[in-house]
């Protein structure tokens, strides 16, 4: 019964898109659901997209919150901590040809340790808009050495031009929050089976005392 219900659980997963204002986050969400491209959103609230995706030949439910500019201080960071608690998986992107975007990474990731209080909570860095090389400012390889440095995934794509790539971006983030519940299923059932043990000793243990007596 606990494992039947721990393999449903498996099969959900709740997914947070982090970062700045217009560096693709909404269209990033929508390229991956629909696989449709549309160039202009403008919303100033949380949206949560409900869908269900085939990732390695599972069927995954998915929770995806598409975040407006969350800051790590101010009157946004109560609610960036209730969205970093509620996600399973963090998806942190920045636009090439905005330095700031790219800078709020870094803070977002040690926020996301911080509040998660654990390293190694799945996390994929995406850096958006590598088709418009006339206006980057952020090198491929400094998105690759931040990505190393936060021991994270990293994708540099174009949500424009390419929807694989952003498929693949998700289904790299997907993998990692699967193998974390697994990670986290086995470390319950290890302790479960040591309390187990430890609590048949105690009785053993009773019993022998009683029969001396």
């Amino acid at each position: 019964m606990i494992m039947s219900e721990s393999v449903r659980k498996m099969l959900r997963a709740k997914l947070v898109v982090l970062g700045r204002d217009n560096c693709g986050k909404t269209a990033l969400c929508v390229r991956f659901i629909t696989r449709r491209f549309i160039g202009e959103y403008e919303h100033k609230r949380e949206v949560t997209y409900r869908c269900q995706k085939i990732v390695d030949k599972e069927a995954i439910e998915l929770e995806i919150l598409d975040t407006v500019n969350k800051e790590c201080a101010g009157p946004a960071a109560s609610s960036l901590e209730s969205s970093i608690k509620w996600g399973d998986g963090f998806l942190i992107m920045y636009s090439v040809t905005d330095r700031s975007s790219f800078e709020a990474v870094s803070r977002l990731k040690r926020l996301i340790d911080h509040i998660k209080q654990t390293l190694g909570i799945p996390t994929v860095i995406v850096a958006n808009k590598c088709d418009v090389e006339n206006g980057r400012v952020v090198r491929t390889d400094e998105g690759q050495a931040l990505a190393s440095d936060l021991r994270c995934s990293f994708f540099e794509l174009s949500v424009a031009e390419d929807a694989s790539a952003v498929e693949a971006a998700f289904g790299q983030l997907l993998r990692e929050v699967r193998q974390e519940f697994l990670r986290h299923l086995l470390a319950m059932d290890k302790r479960s089976r040591m309390l187990q043990m430890r609590h048949a000793l105690k009785n053993k243990l009773t019993r022998s005392k009683t029969m001396q007596w």
